[in-house]
């Protein structure tokens, strides 16, 4: 079964962009150009998007591929397919990398267990509740990828013809 996602490296360093190129190929099986433009939000960088076509876990394999790349952005999503769940990763220099299964509609589902690991934490003292729900949500990480997801000057821009 195949799913599609979308490959989004947010802020590379210009010597790092064939790396990340050959890190894709070698999950994909497939030689992989990326269109790669100025990040306006971080000088000196650069950012491309690659929508992809592949089995289910796809995802994963393209997030651990790249992970761990000092300087290195990105967020990696899959959608839902009939064997699988949607996925979405997001990795920041900082903050490291963060999973979550999506839905459908590309909420986020959060497990049973993380739910009540996060209250207990909370009810233990250890956190607050709220910062745990916000960790849970990848708000850490949308808070740092935000400045870099905006289409800056020369960037791709999708129109989605889809009617509800």
């Amino acid at each position: 079964m195949t799913t599609r996602g979308v490959l989004y490296v947010h802020s590379a360093p210009r010597a790092l962009c064939p790396h990340v190129e050959w890190a894709v190929a070698g999950v994909l099986g497939v030689r992989v150009n990326l269109d790669w433009i100025r990040q306006p939000a971080s000088p000196g960088t650069w950012r491309s998007e690659f929508s992809w076509q592949a089995e289910a876990g796809t995802a994963s394999k393209l997030a651990s591929a790249l992970r761990g790349w000092h300087l290195l952005r990105f967020e990696v999503t899959a959608e839902p397919c009939a064997t699988a769940e949607g996925e979405r990763y997001s990795s920041t220099p900082e903050l490291g990398i963060f999973h979550a299964v999506t839905g459908m509609h590309g909420d986020i589902l959060i497990p049973e267990d993380r739910l009540r690991a996060a209250l207990a934490r909370s009810a233990h003292g250890e956190s607050d509740l709220e910062a745990e729900i916000a960790r849970l949500l990848g708000k850490p990480w949308d808070d740092e990828l935000e400045p870099f997801r905006y289409a800056g000057e020369g960037a791709p821009v999708r129109w989605l013809h889809q009617v509800v």
